[in-house]
């Protein structure tokens, strides 16, 4: 998420305003939940699984946000050899998912 710029005026009242819009927002711009995105349509086999996140750095964390089957994932992050480029997962089927990673 970016930082909110700040447009130097003349008008006091503007500045202001724009100091406590910053003041406010800037906090959840660091974020990091917030500096993610959405991989959609991932198939993942049964057993393990290496996905490209895209972050184009360490995965800090993931989450499911839509499962067209039943199964059971888990990730092996611990023990991933890339984790710079890849998300490994462990499921129990064949599922498709929308994963966020971040």
């Amino acid at each position: 998420m970016p930082k909110l710029q700040r447009i130097q005026t003349g008008d006091r009242v503007l500045n202001m305003i724009q100091d406590n819009v910053s003041n406010i927002l800037d906090p959840y711009s660091s974020k990091e939940i917030l500096q993610g995105q959405i991989l959609t349509n991932i198939v993942l086999v049964s057993g393990s699984n290496r996905v490209a996140h895209k972050l184009g750095r360490k995965l800090l964390g993931w989450f499911i946000v839509r499962q067209r089957a039943s199964a059971s994932i888990y990730d092996t992050q611990d023990s991933n050899p890339d984790p710079i480029l890849f998300l490994t997962l462990t499921s129990s089927a064949n599922v498709t998912v929308d994963i966020y990673v971040f």
